[in-house]
């Protein structure tokens, strides 16, 4: 992917993969834009180095009161989940190296199922202690998606064209970081629609009607 990426990942969302502590749909999001933005893959670097020498640190302190303060193992500091480990090249026709491996997927394979007018997904299927949703999204050309606001975080990935919304535009390898204060209304471009990687930790807050009577059968 040759695009220039401009959106990149919250801090705070960085730290939380680099501990192992991102829910497994939102840590696989991450990993997929790890594997094609060398930015938020040299914050990570540096976030994981820092951990390394505060847990160092931390292992050679001094005894206070004939009790040791341990350390935690920096295998289970910095572990993040294995559907997450960090790739630095991309899959098949623009589908993240991570998911395509994953799923055995391209973009050319993906087995799309009509879930609206105008809006095709595919659920991606998830570890069986995992919670929270991962899937494939394939917009027309300028459809609008409902409005909604969210009751976690939720991690969109643009794989392929671009959308908007009210925080702005994204792009091929952007990523939008969004958590509960956001609402918003994404909408494909109006010429070259848009694919996307969306995963989120718990069902959105759609405000129509008619979406909220479709969440139960989305699984939205």
């Amino acid at each position: 992917m040759s695009t220039t990426i401009t959106r990149h990942l919250e801090a705070e969302t960085l730290m939380s993969y680099a501990a192992g502590g991102l829910a497994e749909p939102l840590a696989a999001v991450v990993s997929a834009h790890l594997a094609l933005c060398p930015a938020c893959r040299a914050e990570l670097a540096d976030m994981e180095l820092m951990g390394a020498c505060l847990l160092g640190a931390r292992a050679n302190q001094p005894v206070h009161g004939g009790v040791a303060v341990p350390a935690r193992p920096r295998d289970t500091a910095m572990a993040a989940p294995s559907l997450s480990a960090p790739s630095l090249t991309a899959g098949h026709d623009r589908l993240p190296g991570p998911i395509a491996r994953r799923y055995g997927l391209s973009l050319e394979t993906i087995p799309w199922k009509r879930l609206g007018p105008g809006v095709m997904h595919h659920r991606l299927p998830l570890s069986g202690s995992a919670t929270g949703d991962l899937r494939l999204l394939k917009i027309a050309a300028g459809r609008r998606m409902p409005e909604h606001g969210h009751a976690g975080g939720e991690l969109t990935l643009v794989l392929d064209g671009a959308y908007g919304d009210e925080t702005g535009t994204y792009f091929a390898g952007d990523i939008q970081d969004v958590g509960e204060e956001i609402e918003h209304t994404p909408i494909a471009d109006k010429e070259l629609g848009c694919i996307c990687l969306v995963a989120s930790e718990r069902p959105a807050h759609f405000k129509g009607l008619f979406a909220r009577l479709l969440q139960p059968l989305t699984g939205m």
